[in-house]
């Protein structure tokens, strides 16, 4: 756990230096999101926003068997099939898994 967040913190001063701009946990995901997304510069409404978040929540964690990736539908948009339930974590156990997939991710 410990190891997990000295290499959070390194990461999120990279982030924080690469866009001059103090990075969140949420932050970082949307970034996520927006990459997996692949559409280019677009302004993205606030369910788009929820839905961007969603997809980078599947994608660092399809690895870990959370998710399993279904398909694309024909507005370009990622879908998963849920294969555990996070719920089931309690709230620092999911942080700490996020944090853990992100750096995995972008590792």
């Amino acid at each position: 756990m410990e190891d997990v967040n000295k290499k959070w913190g390194e990461l999120v001063l990279k982030l924080e230096k690469k866009f001059d701009d103090e990075m969140s946990l949420k932050g970082i995901l949307y970034l996520i999101g927006v990459q997996e997304l692949n559409m280019g510069i677009k302004r993205f409404g606030r369910e788009e926003k929820l839905d961007i978040l969603h997809v980078a929540v599947c994608k660092i964690l399809t690895p870990f068997g959370y998710y399993k990736f279904d398909r694309i539908d024909e507005e370009g948009w990622p879908h998963w099939i849920e294969l555990k339930a996070l719920k089931n974590l309690d709230e620092n156990k999911q942080g700490l898994l996020m944090k853990e997939a992100i750096i995995k991710y972008l590792g």
